[in-house]
């Protein structure tokens, strides 16, 4: 239960439906074709960042999924 509290704080004010919905957005502006080249690689260099932090919360969320199961078959 400590280690979920301390990733809940570290996540506070994290959304990962929020992030996944700027990663789109980025996407429509860079295909929309409006941007300078320099904002799009500024814009595609924040997407992957995004994307990282998604991944990176998709498995911890598994892990914690994993252990869970493991939990219930022990029992």
């Amino acid at each position: 239960m400590v280690k979920r509290k301390g990733a809940s704080s570290s996540e506070e004010g994290w959304n990962y439906e929020a992030k996944v919905a700027e990663i789109e957005g980025i996407i429509t502006r860079i295909e929309a074709g409006e941007l300078e080249l320099e904002a799009v690689f500024d814009q595609f260099a924040t997407a992957v960042e995004y994307l990282r932090q998604c991944e990176s919360f998709l498995q911890q969320r598994q892990q914690q999924v994993d252990l869970l199961i493991e939990t219930l078959n022990e029992e």
